[in-house]
């Protein structure tokens, strides 16, 4: 009974495959009384466990949880990147195990790959299993409001710094851009980004001249990329529809940049030995020339689109 106080801490393991916000979210809820697990105990930090010897290798293959036989059913469609950046990027410290199994150069390596992952998380290299519990229980680490927000990737997006890391050439930029994208050339850019460098994690939102309405979505982690439809702009859609809460007004505001309102590229990009002036200029060859915006929506979606079509639009 939480009356008894009879616990000074609860671990809670998850399964291998489990998601860690809806673990975190699981404290929010209330039942039928109002009554929710946050009023008898409180989130203290989320850990993740990297292995060492296999994480860059798992995070690098394109396998899907299906082909491990560690999914959650026939409709789970994650791949073992998908959940390996999920648990990696809420963590508030993420113990690197095996290290006694792996070489050092490489344990260097990882750590500086999960460092731009997740910018705030504590790593603490552990051999055997063995970890002094204050590193894991009673540190008062966990926010959720901060774990939401604390991606690398996101970071970038808003402008906050990054730490580099210039021994192992591991960086990241973000590129936005106010025209569309001609949806012939992105496409055949998000096919070849391997000759840029090597893609850690990439992430954001793109505008197709094709499909002007709409904002795509575009998501990588390891050897997985994504993309598919995001929503629609708020410039196409009616003043009507438009939310009326101050915040989301003063978001919209925020992105707004006339003739074309909040329609816009925003993506970020992390990897290491990235050659950013080349994938910048690329993104650039990909926009519609000056010429071609004036043209107007009639000409644009005459383009040729590889993409396949957005049934969620």
């Amino acid at each position: 009974m939480p009356q008894e106080r009879c616990f000074d801490y609860l671990v809670i393991e998850s399964t291998g495959i489990s998601e860690p916000l809806p673990v975190a979210e699981t404290f929010t809820f209330a039942d039928e009384n109002g009554v929710s697990l946050s009023n008898v105990a409180n989130l203290d930090t989320m850990v993740t466990v990297v292995d060492a010897v296999n994480f860059l290798e798992d995070y690098d293959e394109a396998k899907s949880l299906q082909d491990t036989d560690q999914s959650l059913g026939e409709e789970d469609e994650r791949s073992v990147a998908d959940l390996l950046v999920d648990q990696v990027e809420f963590a508030d410290v993420i113990l690197i195990s095996k290290t006694d199994l792996a070489a050092p150069a490489n344990v260097e390596r990882l750590t500086a790959i999960l460092k731009t992952l997740n910018t705030h998380a504590k790593i603490v290299p552990i051999v055997q299993g063995h970890v002094n519990i204050n590193e894991v229980i009673g540190t008062g680490l966990f926010n959720f409001e901060r774990a939401q927000q604390a991606p690398g990737w996101l970071k970038e997006m808003r402008g906050e710094y990054i730490p580099e890391t210039e021994e192992y050439s591991i960086g990241s930029f973000s590129y936005v851009a106010r025209r569309p994208f001609h949806p012939e050339k992105f496409y055949q850019f998000l096919h070849g980004t391997e000759k840029y460098g090597k893609l850690i994690r990439s992430k954001g939102y793109f505008w197709l001249a094709s499909r002007p309405e709409f904002a795509g979505q575009w998501s990588q982690a390891g050897g997985i990329a994504r993309y598919g439809f995001a929503s629609m702009f708020w410039k196409a859609t009616a003043k009507e529809n438009w939310p009326t809460d101050e915040e989301s007004l003063v978001s919209i505001e925020k992105q707004w940049v006339e003739p074309f309102g909040d329609m816009r590229q925003e993506l970020v990009f992390i990897g290491q030995g990235l050659n950013q002036s080349g994938m910048t200029q690329a993104l650039d060859e990909c926009l519609l020339s000056e010429e071609d915006v004036l043209r107007g929506k009639n000409y644009w979606t005459t383009l040729q689109d590889p993409f396949p079509a957005w049934e969620e639009a």
